[in-house]
């Protein structure tokens, strides 16, 4: 059975990003998280990076369309 709910450790592994660029996501709101427990441990679900991951290539293909410059 697949794991429901990735750590932000899992996050910064698919994405190849740093922890704090992951923190960022979801305190932000880009990334749907949710904090657990009483020292407020992130989790983020399968589904939600996906979807996450489905906006950012719609917004680079946007962006592409558009001829916006890389940020």
């Amino acid at each position: 059975m697949e794991q429901r709910f990735l750590s932000l450790a899992d996050v910064t592994e698919i994405l190849q990003i740093t922890m704090s660029q992951a923190r960022a996501l979801v305190r932000t709101g880009e990334l749907r998280g949710i904090q657990i427990g009483g020292k407020g441990v992130w989790r983020v679900e399968n589904s939600e990076l996906e979807a996450y991951i489905e906006r950012m290539y719609a917004r680079t293909a946007e962006r592409l369309h558009t001829g916006e410059p890389d940020q």
